[in-house]
């Protein structure tokens, strides 16, 4: 056969199935490593809060549900191999917000701060919104308010959740405190602005046992710091509502404590301990309040920063470990109630709670029921 009719062996090419690698990394988002594929790189443009990084070559997104539907679904039109690992997870609660590095030349309108007066809005409320609402003027400086788009807005916010890192709650509050001022200062109609986050972790608060609440009480000798800590124990008080307490508001005829003006701006009553009532009457002799029932050094209403570090005090010579604060008397109390079969439609209604939902968490933490609950491991005769 002629040179030039020699047939050159055929090569066998075999191509390499893709995998998709998929790591859950801490601060809730995915990790993807992968071939170069620009079908997989489209998709991953379409979703929300997608990064890349040159260096590494890798893709992340936020851990949600729908985004990892998203990738299984063409990994199997496309035959690709789906990896998924689980890494060790970074608890949310110990993530640090990244403060702004944006310059301060905007204040915030006058008209912002007097509907916020006008509706009545409480202090703190007044400083988170005013806080979060001179953040998003400073971002678009110089454009002014009306010159900021829907989408604008909602480049915002995946900056403030993506390069800021701020929570959840602190995410609702940044929208509320902008919506604020489009519908309520401006006028204009209610608007939704939607960010697809990753899946927020739920964390049962914590509890103290009945035992460590008394062993906290038994460790204060001063009568005043001993009473406040009773009180808001016994009443289930939140550390704002405990403070602004006044001497009118302790019914001893009803036995009831008057909360005016609590969270949501909402007048309750809870309970009066008779136990308490002992203690406050003590205190009246020795410290004759005439408005606020706690008074600080001062003469004004008692701090905030006081009266935890008084229950921090408590807590170290009682030896608890846990992570305590005001708002943990709080919980225990509605969780101590619960575990005495106390109807959790009268612990909603104590603790001043619109939605019953809130007032569920505590049937996750009680260990009443557990404890009527025998483990299959006790079953086995071992």
């Amino acid at each position: 056969m002629p040179e030039e009719q020699k047939m050159t062996p055929a090569v066998q090419i075999t191509t390499e199935p893709m995998t998709l690698e998929v790591s859950h990394i801490p601060n809730s988002r995915i990790s993807l490593v992968f071939r170069y594929d620009s079908s997989m790189v489209t998709l991953l443009k379409q979703q929300p809060l997608h990064t890349y990084d040159p260096a590494t070559r890798t893709w992340t997104l936020p851990h949600t549900e729908k985004i990892l539907e998203r990738l299984m679904e063409f990994c199997s039109k496309n035959g690709w191999t789906y990896k998924y690992t689980e890494a060790a997870m970074q608890d949310e609660r110990s993530r640090k917000t990244i403060p702004s590095k944006i310059p301060k030349t905007q204040v915030c309108p006058d008209a912002y701060l007097e509907k916020l007066s006008v509706m009545r809005y409480s202090p703190k409320t007044v400083q988170v919104y005013v806080d979060c609402f001179t953040e998003f003027l400073n971002y678009f400086a110089p454009k002014v308010p009306g010159e900021v788009t829907q989408s604008d807005i909602i480049t915002y916010l995946r900056y403030m959740v993506e390069v800021r890192r701020i929570s959840t709650s602190y995410q609702n509050q940044v929208i509320n405190a902008i919506k604020f001022y489009y519908e309520k200062v401006q006028g204009g109609k209610r608007e939704t602005y939607y960010i697809d986050r990753p899946r927020k972790e739920q964390f049962l608060p914590e509890v103290l046992s009945e035992e460590e609440v008394k062993a906290i009480i038994d460790t204060i000798d001063n009568l005043k710091h001993k009473c406040m800590i009773m009180t808001a124990y016994s009443a289930g008080l939140r550390v704002g509502e405990l403070l602004n307490l006044r001497v009118v508001d302790i019914d001893s005829k009803r036995m009831l404590i008057k909360v005016i003006q609590g969270k949501g701006r909402k007048d309750r009553v809870t309970l009066l301990s008779r136990k308490l009532l002992d203690m406050l009457r003590q205190y009246f002799l020795q410290y004759r309040p005439v408005e606020y029932l706690f008074v600080g050094a001062s003469g004004g209403r008692y701090s905030e920063r006081s009266v935890q570090n008084i229950l921090k005090k408590a807590c170290q010579e009682a030896g608890i470990k846990k992570h305590v604060t005001m708002h943990t008397l709080r919980h225990s109390f509605a969780t101590h109630l619960l575990e005495h079969n106390t109807d959790i439609r009268y612990i909603q209604a104590l603790l001043g709670h619109t939605n019953p939902k809130t007032t569920q968490i505590y049937t996750h933490i009680t260990t009443k029921a557990l404890n009527e609950i025998n483990s299959p491991l006790d079953n086995l005769n071992l």
